[in-house]
């Protein structure tokens, strides 16, 4: 089997049509054209809310609400969280929630993670801002031990638990993904992670090469087999047939796709996700369109 291909769903405002918040039928819309079209996996991003630097607020849905929306409307395309943020929900929870969304799904989900990172949102409703990846640490061991099924017991400076389990236990081994590069995550990657992200990008450049040679070293430094760690790269894809909500410089056409995809392939990543612009189900019909003229 080739390198696989998935898109990113809409989320917040900028994604949904005419650059507005999307409902759930612009969701379902992208998700449903991923599957029909023979995409490997959908993503969705995970905010509260996002404020850019002229101080104005973006709404966004909660992400997990609509992926669970989207396995139960879907059959065949994998589901991921590009990432889940760990500050947003606590481990325990959050292993509740994958183990039950993988129940609904089929055991369709990937279960990405990362520290976090934009203040507005922890300012806004909150949440500490302080030792973020000390707090992710703790978190991820205790979200890959209960998702693994170990009962686990916890005591540790941010995040504690007593004799946990996950009952009923998910009916597949879960896959975690991590998102990072700084070594402190990269450490955390090699030693709980499936699979590793980087994002976001056009066609391959020095930056990726550089991010994948990262991630070779701390596999290494690891003493970990390469191929035990699937690796996953974001990449940015404009139709320029349809009207542009979020115009990126590092965006490349759907018709220069098909060379994108080889170049990346030979790259050795093992899985290519899009976000693609517009969020629209036609932006994704073309990126479906552009695979399938790869040689079989």
């Amino acid at each position: 089997m080739g390198m696989k291909l998935g898109v990113m769903l809409p989320l917040g405002a900028g994604d949904g049509p005419g650059g507005g918040v999307p409902g759930w039928k612009d969701v379902r819309g992208v998700a449903e054209a991923a599957e029909q079209g023979g995409l490997d996996s959908v993503w969705i991003a995970d905010h509260f809310l996002y404020r850019d630097a002229e101080d104005k607020i973006f709404g966004m849905h909660d992400s997990w609400t609509l992926l669970s929306a989207v396995a139960a409307v879907t059959e065949r395309v994998e589901l991921g969280n590009m990432v889940l943020c760990a500050s947003f929900r606590d481990p325990g929870l959050t292993a509740k929630m994958a183990a039950t969304l993988d129940e609904v799904s089929g055991g369709r989900l990937t279960l990405g993670v990362g520290a976090g990172w934009h203040d507005p949102e922890y300012e806004t409703f909150g949440l500490p801002t302080d030792h973020r990846v000390g707090r992710f640490t703790e978190w991820l061991e205790i979200v890959a031990r209960l998702i693994r099924g170990e009962t686990v017991t916890y005591d540790g400076t941010y995040y504690s638990v007593s004799e946990a389990n996950l009952d009923p236990a998910p009916p597949h081994r879960i896959p975690i993904l991590v998102a990072g590069h700084r070594p402190r995550m990269m450490k955390l990657t090699t030693q709980w992670a499936d699979a590793w992200n980087t994002a976001w990008y056009g066609t391959p450049n020095d930056r990726v090469d550089e991010r994948l040679q990262t991630l070779q070293d701390a596999l290494q430094a690891a003493d970990r087999p390469a191929d035990t760690m699937t690796t996953t790269v974001g990449i940015l894809v404009r139709d320029p047939d349809q009207p542009s909500t979020d115009p990126s410089p590092n965006a490349i056409p759907v018709k220069e796709l098909p060379a994108a995809i080889t170049a990346y392939e030979k790259l050795g990543v093992d899985h290519l996700i899009i976000s693609p612009d517009p969020m629209t189900p036609t932006a994704v019909e073309r990126i479906a369109e552009a695979r399938k003229q790869l040689p079989s």
